[in-house]
C-alpha cells in the first residue's frame, strides 16, 4: 500500500518564491518533481506545502507553527524544512529584528515544535547578499550584512549539531556566484538562483518518494 508523506516548508519571501515570475521559486519547482514523480508511477506520494510567508521571522514563525503543524499532520509521516534568518538578522532604525541570541532558541523551540510530528527535519541556510546591498539600508528600511549571515548561518549548523538535524547548504553554492544568481533587489535569488535551489533540494526530496 502506498503512503502519502507531506512535507512541509516554513520559511520567508524565498522560501515563498518571490521576485520568480517563471517558476515560482524553488519549493514549487520540487512541489512539481515530486507530483511528477507520483504520476509517472514512481513510488509513494509526497504532497508538498509551501508555507513561505514574506517578511516573517522566527518570532511570527512560532506564533503559527503549531496550527500549521496541526493542520497538516499526515498519519504515514512528515517532513519538516525550517528556512529563516534574512529577517531574522536585519537592522531596522538600528535595532535588529531577532538577535543572535533569541534567534537560537527561537529555531530551537520550532524544532522542538516540530520533533512531535517528524523524524525528517531539516534547517535551510541563509543565502548571501550581494555586495549592492551588504551594510546598506535599503528601501524597506532594513540593514544587512554578509558578516552577519556567517554567524547566523553558525547558530543553525550548531543546532543541526546539538538536535542530530540535517543542514541544507545553499549558502555555499551561492557564494561565489551570488551576483549572478541574486535578483535587483540583491536579497532575493532570480530565476537562476531558485533553480539551482532546487536541483539541491531534488535530492533530499527523492529519498521520501
Amino acid at each position: 500500500m502506498k503512503k502519502m508523506t507531506y512535507g512541509l516548508f516554513f520559511g520567508d519571501s524565498i522560501t515563498y518564491g518571490e521576485y520568480d515570475g517563471v517558476f515560482g521559486g524553488w519549493v514549487d519547482i520540487v512541489k512539481r518533481y515530486a507530483l511528477q514523480s507520483f504520476h509517472e508511477g514512481n513510488g509513494d506520494e509526497l504532497i508538498l506545502y509551501n508555507l513561505g510567508i514574506g517578511g516573517e521571522s522566527t518570532e511570527d514563525l512560532l506564533k503559527r507553527m503549531p496550527n500549521e503543524l496541526s493542520a497538516r499532520n499526515s498519519p504515514d509521516g512528515n517532513i519538516i524544512f525550517i528556512s529563516y534568518g534574512a529577517n531574522d538578522l536585519a537592522e531596522k532604525e538600528g535595532v535588529k529584528i531577532v538577535n543572535a541570541e533569541q534567534f537560537k532558541k527561537n529555531i530551537t523551540a520550532a524544532v522542538q515544535y516540530a520533533r512531535p510530528f517528524s523524524d525528517h527535519i531539516y534547517l535551510v541556510s541563509i543565502l548571501p547578499f550581494a555586495q549592492k546591498v551588504d551594510g546598506v539600508v535599503v528601501s524597506s528600511g532594513k540593514l544587512r550584512t554578509n558578516d552577519e549571515v556567517i554567524v547566523y548561518n553558525q547558530i543553525l549548523k550548531d543546532i543541526v549539531a546539538e538536535e542530530s538535524l540535517t543542514y541544507i547548504d545553499f549558502y555555499s553554492a551561492f557564494l561565489e556566484d551570488k551576483e549572478i544568481l541574486l535578483s535587483a533587489d540583491g536579497v532575493h535569488p532570480n530565476e537562476k538562483g531558485y533553480g539551482m535551489m532546487a536541483e539541491i533540494a531534488i535530492p533530499i526530496i527523492e529519498k521520501y518518494l
